[in-house]
């Protein structure tokens, strides 16, 4: 055998025992990456309890506990339009263990209208918008405003009150551009949540609200809101007699909430494609589809550059809205 030869044999034995050594410790490494969860998994609802996208993390925690053979948790973080939240999720490590439900105004309005932010749109990448559901233009009762052109009226005149579910938020939104198109005077009343603020109308504690659909929903079939239009492009299948703000002449307010599956972005894609296959399996169930449409809510199902790129366009859209009104979160 000649020296050559047994170079050769030499290093085809080193090569294949580098392969061997490199495939034994890849695979621990393989397993430990594929081993999500290890722990309980956090649902960080960044608005009070009570509202749509709690509902619907609490729709989709069973779900994701049966999936991931884990315990998952729903703990409610809200404060600041839903930043306090979000900033716990952006800190957290990015291993999938926690997760941010919420809505896309914390991404797309809150940093246009706060001078500092505890996070980054940047931060996070999304994981799937679960759906969406337009607007409430509804009053109390004791204002005897029943239709669109009283609300005009009065807002020409005394000026009104209204609730929102706090600043940056949809209804805080509607009001500044309600305002600056219609010229009305009304004072915004920020709460901790659309929840809290559809309890203010209803108390009289506020005179309306421009508030999420499915919160006004139940009080108007109630008749304890006077409902008088909703600002999503198409009427609410939940109240079909109710015209769009652009049937009465004000496309301009057409205005929709988008409800949302957040993680930091470091997250791997793995964990992030085995949460979107949990929470979308969990919004095709027919009870999930049936608690969808009594909220009044749109199935979305929207992951990727899809997801990434309806939020961007609502952030372009409403930093424009922001700058031309001059509206802040003070």
């Amino acid at each position: 055998m000649t020296r050559t030869n047994t170079r050769r044999r030499t290093l085809g034995a080193l090569s294949a025992l580098a392969l061997a050594l490199g495939t034994s410790l890849a695979a621990p490494l393989a397993l430990a990456q594929s081993a999500y969860p290890t722990k309980p998994v956090r649902l960080v609802n960044n608005f009070p309890p009570g509202g749509p996208s709690d509902i619907l993390a609490r729709s989709v925690q069973p779900v994701l506990q049966e999936l991931l053979k884990q315990p998952v948790i729903v703990e409610n973080k809200a404060g600041a339009a839903g930043n306090i939240g979000a900033a716990d999720v952006a800190r957290a490590p990015a291993d999938g263990h926690t997760v941010l439900f919420g809505i896309d105004t914390t991404f797309t309005v809150n940093p246009h209208i706060y001078k500092t932010m505890p996070f980054k749109p940047a931060d996070f990448k999304p994981v799937v918008i679960m759906a969406s559901s337009g607007l409430l233009v509804g009053v109390h009762p004791s204002t005897g405003i029943k239709t669109m052109k009283d609300l005009l009226a009065a807002g020409k005149g005394k000026g009104l009150n209204f609730s929102s579910a706090g600043n940056g938020s949809p209804g805080h939104l509607s009001v500044e551009v309600f305002k600056d198109a219609a010229g009305l005077k009304i004072n915004h009343i920020p709460y901790r949540g659309n929840t809290p603020a559809v309890t203010a109308v209803l108390a009289g504690e506020v005179d309306g609200g421009n508030l999420a659909t499915p919160g006004m929903i139940p009080h108007v079939q109630a008749g304890k809101i006077i409902p008088l239009a909703v600002t999503s492009a198409q009427r609410s299948k939940l109240a079909p007699d109710l015209p769009t703000v652009g049937e009465l002449g004000f496309k301009a307010l057409e205005q929709e909430i988008l409800y949302l599956v957040m993680v930091p972005t470091a997250t791997p894609d793995s964990v992030v494609a085995l949460l979107q296959k949990g929470i979308v399996d969990a919004l095709k169930r027919p009870e999930v589809q049936q608690r969808l449409t009594s909220l009044d809510l749109h199935f979305e199902g929207l992951t990727g550059a899809a997801a990434a790129k309806r939020l961007a366009d609502m952030s372009a859209r409403y930093a424009k809205v922001i700058e031309a009104t001059g509206m802040t979160a003070d």
